[in-house]
């Protein structure tokens, strides 16, 4: 069976790209760590961050939580005005390859992330790697979330990538799923060196003897 040549590699941001968790920045806020992690688990929520990664505005968002639970003000805030310290960084295995991917020519690199819109371009000028992908497809900007197939659809349409011909990197088992129902190659990301591992059983050699 002819497996055709893979020319394109689509990454997930958050969780494979670069490292956040809103605990970087709260365990500066809060002295005592049950608090934070109730506060987490109860106010400022994944589900409540994920409508904004949906296009909820942060001042809707801000809103909503504001009405609720004045007496954390200060705190609520913070999540948004102090984006920049939910981030540890990048993952510096995972930012060698793409950089790798990147110098080597070879490759058509695109970025598919579940993002707000609003703190997309400050996340841009903290990470200097996200320029080095040809586009990027930002949930809030979209009004669409992965796994929803619909994103993927928007992302092969807009930058004329074919499936067979793509690898797919994401944390997100749902999200992988869903990118290997649509055809991609779709790697379910523990760590840059399974990452690694993974892509030079898939990719041209030029990538396995430059590691």
């Amino acid at each position: 069976m002819h497996i055709p040549t893979i020319d394109t590699v689509i990454f997930d941001l958050g969780g494979v790209l670069v490292d956040w968790n809103p605990r970087y920045l709260y365990r500066k806020i809060f002295k005592d760590e049950a608090e934070m992690e109730w506060f987490l688990s109860q106010v400022c929520t994944p589900e409540w961050n994920a409508m904004q990664d949906a296009g909820r505005t942060i001042a809707e968002a801000s809103g909503i939580l504001l009405e609720a639970y004045p007496q954390y003000r200060e705190q609520i805030l913070a999540f948004y005005d102090r984006f920049e310290e939910t981030f540890s960084g990048v993952i510096p295995g995972t930012a060698a390859i793409l950089r790798q991917l990147a110098a080597s020519g070879s490759y058509r690199l695109y970025a598919l992330t579940n993002w707000s819109a609003e703190t997309m371009p400050r996340a841009k000028k903290i990470f200097e790697e996200f320029h080095l992908f040809e586009g990027m497809v930002v949930s809030g900007e979209e009004k669409l979330v992965k796994p929803d197939p619909a994103i993927y659809q928007l992302l092969f349409e807009r930058f004329g990538i074919q499936p067979p011909r793509s690898v797919y990197i994401d944390d997100s088992l749902p999200n992988v799923q869903a990118a290997s129902q649509l055809g991609l190659h779709a790697i379910h990301f523990n760590g840059p060196e399974q990452l690694r591992a993974e892509l030079e059983a898939l990719l041209p050699m030029q990538f396995a003897s430059a590691s």
